[in-house]
């Protein structure tokens, strides 16, 4: 059990550590190959049209963003 803690004790200090330096360095955490920022990608899908979801999710925020300026202007009116 003793060794159980002090391994803990051990792993909990390292994490503090490195959640610090990310804190203060605010560098984009990256895997050992640099990550998809040195593939000149800015995102993970570097498509040139949207896929299904996202052409589904972005019709949705229209209606809805103009169902609010409805609203807006409903209230203006009265």
């Amino acid at each position: 059990m003793e060794n159980f803690i002090l391994a803990f004790i051990i792993m909990l200090i390292v994490v503090v550590i490195m959640a610090v330096g990310y804190i203060f360095q605010q560098k984009q955490i990256k895997g050992s190959c640099g990550g998809i920022s040195d593939l000149g990608l800015e995102k993970v899908c570097d498509c040139d049209e949207p896929c299904d979801k996202r052409k589904e999710l972005i019709k949705r925020m229209e209606e809805q963003q103009r169902e609010e300026e409805r609203i807006a202007i409903t209230m203006v009116d009265e």
